[in-house]
């Protein structure tokens, strides 16, 4: 049996969405078809129609368009820049982000359940950026999101899944996919991510900033498609004391 990703009635092969806001345009394309990824992210406004460098011009065909509200401050922003979006032929998919902190660009989890709400009933595939808590997760699954994205780490910062255990309480509760998005610096932090039973992994950061951007891309598909497969096959138990992997006794007893 194929193993698909499933976000509102969408099937995708791949498991990693790559995010775009801090890539190099000349880039893009590169680390798209290194990662596999099928969805991409994009800000609006990198989108200018007509424009001198429009990122669409370097996505390939066949992905699938992610559209984010960054910039928005509440929900009623966050609902104006999804309008927008589909009528620039973005399509349905919308990710709510509604930050109005500064310092730590931490989301607003009733912000973006309020615009959750409203886009989930005007027809959206809605997958909202929040901070990993469980009454907020449950809402938002009330509300029509079709996965939610908690973040691992303060976004941009690299720093790995600093919300691990809050990440695997969503995990184990809600019943809808969860994509860790943000704070992700590694493919080994993507890979346990994928380990917990995360349903995919944002990344954006960590391949941007990284030497060689196409070979860290598929550094993160490989990581992702292999954390994955661990999940799948099950994890071996973990124990307080030594077990031998072979018997220490009866050497000789045939």
């Amino acid at each position: 049996m194929q193993d698909t990703l499933i976000l509102g009635g969408h099937e995708f092969t791949s498991r990693f969405i790559l995010g775009s806001g801090k890539f190099s345009l000349e880039l893009m394309r590169a680390a798209v078809e290194d990662a596999g990824a099928q969805i991409v992210t994009l800000a609006l406004r990198r989108a200018n129609e007509g424009g001198i460098a429009n990122i669409l011009d370097y996505i390939p065909e066949g992905v699938t368009l992610l559209p984010n509200t960054s910039g928005a401050r509440t929900a009623d922003e966050a609902v104006r820049i999804a309008r927008l979006a589909r009528a620039c032929g973005c399509g349905d998919f919308i990710k709510i982000e509604v930050v109005h902190d500064s310092k730590y660009l931490l989301p607003d989890n009733y912000e973006t359940i309020r615009a959750t709400e409203v886009l989930a009933k005007e027809g959206f595939v809605v997958l909202p950026y929040m901070y990993p808590d469980l009454n907020a997760a449950r809402d938002l699954v009330s509300a029509g999101a079709a996965a939610v994205m908690p973040l691992g780490a303060p976004i941009g910062s690299n720093k790995g899944l600093c919300t691990r255990d809050f990440i695997k309480i969503l995990i184990d509760e809600i019943d809808l996919p969860v994509i860790v998005d943000a704070g992700i610096g590694r493919p080994s932090q993507a890979c346990e991510a994928m380990e917990l039973g995360a349903a995919a992994c944002m990344v954006n950061t960590a391949i941007a900033t990284a030497g060689d951007v196409p070979h860290m891309a598929h550094a993160f598909k490989q990581a992702i498609e292999a954390g994955r497969a661990a999940y799948l096959s099950g994890l071996g138990r973990v124990r307080e004391t030594a077990s031998a992997s072979s018997p220490l006794t009866g050497f000789l007893e045939a």
